[in-house]
Parts: C-alpha cells; sequence; structure tokens
C-alpha cells in the first residue's frame, strides 16, 4: 500500500500575473484555479496549501458570447425577507468586472477552510496597472 506524500515546512508562494484581455471566461477561471491550488507544482498534494498569488489584469476586456451576456445571471441576497438581488452578466461587466472572474474561480475551488484562504489570493485589475510590482510577478503564458 502507497503511503501519502505531504510536503513538511513552509511553502514558497510565488506571484504570477495573467492577462485577462481577449479570454475566455471558463478557460481563465481554470487556469487561475489550477495556479490557486498549485496543481502546476510537481510536490502538488490535495488539502495542503501550496499555491501561488495570482494577480488578474484587463479583466474588463474579456471575450465572452453575446447571448451570454444577457443570459447569465448572477444572484446576492442581503439575508433579509426579499432581498434577493440579480444581475445580468453585462451590467456586471459595466459595474463591477471583477466579481465576474471572481465567482468563476471560486464555483472551481474547494468549498472549505482551504478555499477561503486561497481565494484571498486572488487580486483581480480591471486595468493594465496593479499595485503588486514590488513582489515581480511572473507572466504567465
Amino acid at each position: 500500500m502507497d503511503k501519502t506524500y505531504v510536503l513538511k515546512g513552509q511553502q514558497q508562494h510565488d506571484w504570477i500575473l495573467v492577462d485577462a484581455n481577449e479570454a475566455n471566461l471558463g478557460r481563465l477561471a481554470t487556469k487561475i484555479a489550477h495556479l490557486l491550488l498549485g496543481k502546476h507544482k510537481p510536490t502538488f498534494t490535495p488539502g495542503v496549501d501550496l499555491g501561488d498569488f495570482v494577480v488578474v489584469v484587463n479583466v474588463d476586456r474579456l471575450d465572452l458570447a453575446p447571448k451570454r451576456l444577457d443570459t447569465k445571471l448572477y444572484h446576492h441576497h442581503s439575508g433579509y425577507p426579499g432581498g434577493l438581488k440579480t444581475i445580468t452578466l453585462r451590467d456586471q461587466m459595466k459595474q463591477q468586472p471583477d466579481r465576474v472572474i471572481r465567482a468563476a474561480v471560486w464555483g472551481m475551488l474547494p468549498h472549505n477552510r482551504l478555499g477561503r484562504k486561497l481565494i484571498k489570493r486572488l487580486k483581480i485589475y480591471s486595468g493594465n496597472e496593479h499595485p503588486h510590482a514590488a513582489q515581480q510577478p511572473k507572466p504567465v503564458a
């Protein structure tokens, strides 16, 4: 019977820059979730925090299908009776385009303590500028 390999000690979390210009939403979210979980590292172990910080720029220039802009809905509940708010993808992209990526990536992460820790490492910006130049994020292809 094989033993499960678990890496010991503190892990180095790199910074990775992802450009969302003309990118497909689902494929981009898959790539980001893959990087956050650390699946690209040879020492990957499920349930262990090995992922990297991911900086996403140009989110406002995502490639989205025209039909999906009006059919995809995002729901949010205030917690009060009758407090369900619904917004279309088109309006969400105008108001808060970062939430589109965050919702897609969150759906691909584990919904537990580890997932909540990993989603905090995702930094999303609408334009080309970001305040993480000091961390020297490496661009990913």
